[in-house]
């Protein structure tokens, strides 16, 4: 088995090993990964995070050993907490990471980093404060960041900044956690879930206080919730139909 580490600051993650395959998500400074499958000029893996899977180009990312790999996979994640900031190499070179980027490979790069971090279980109260980071975030399809991210992308990188693990794709978080029966027996952080008219979840947010939910479709955005969905205060329509309501943490 191969490892690797990405050494750059956002690195697309591909359905199929081609640079116009489609976008499924987006690896982060840091992150780390088994080699699961390594071509010419592709590589398949797996993300430790959150076991997503994928292809990535092989310039942009450097192989450790099992050991290194082990290593980081049991430390407790240590996550930059600016907006966006910088690491140094050897050579004084700059790289710009984006907030959520993991810091613990810095000794395995050789890079250096003095910027804020975050290093442990922050209360579920932070949740909310966390999502505002993001408000008005461009929606990307696969996206991670706060330069375009889509809806499980924002609600898994929340989780992930207040030391919390949620998998990548909606319907995936869908299977974590409680089920609530009624949306009063929510509290801020919850997670809402939407289908489509195949009874299919395709879209998810974070509840707030007093019947709003916060979450990306077209930017990340606040919206009323209701019981039978999202209620876009903007288009004065019903944009998603409500599945679940999960308790998360």
């Amino acid at each position: 088995m191969q490892y690797g580490i990405c050494n750059l600051s956002i690195i697309p993650l591909r359905l199929e090993p081609s640079d116009k395959s489609e976008l499924v998500s987006q690896v982060l400074y840091g992150e780390f990964f088994k080699v699961l499958e390594q071509r010419k000029f592709w590589s398949r893996i797996r993300l430790a995070h959150d076991k997503y899977e994928g292809w990535i180009d092989n310039k942009q990312y450097v192989e450790i050993d099992n050991e290194s790999y082990s290593t980081l996979e049991s430390q407790t994640p240590i996550l930059s907490s600016d907006l966006v900031e910088f690491v140094e190499d050897d050579a004084k070179n700059l790289f710009t990471i984006p907030i959520g980027s993991c810091l613990n490979g810095l000794s395995i790069l050789n890079h250096s980093h003095d910027g804020n971090v975050i290093d442990k279980v922050i209360p579920k109260e932070n949740l909310i404060s966390t999502a505002f980071t993001y408000l008005n975030s461009p929606y990307l399809w696969g996206g991670k960041t706060p330069f375009g991210i889509d809806c499980s992308g924002f609600t898994q990188m929340v989780y992930k900044l207040n030391g919390y693990k949620l998998l990548r794709d909606a319907s995936q978080q869908a299977t974590q956690g409680q089920a609530l029966s009624f949306i009063e027996e929510s509290e801020p952080g919850d997670l809402a879930f939407f289908d489509n008219d195949e009874g299919n979840i395709v879209h998810v947010g974070i509840i707030m206080e007093n019947n709003y939910i916060i979450h990306a479709h077209g930017k990340v955005r606040i919206d009323r919730l209701d019981h039978s969905g999202i209620y876009n205060t903007d288009r004065r329509i019903h944009t998603h139909k409500l599945r679940v309501i999960k308790k998360i943490i």
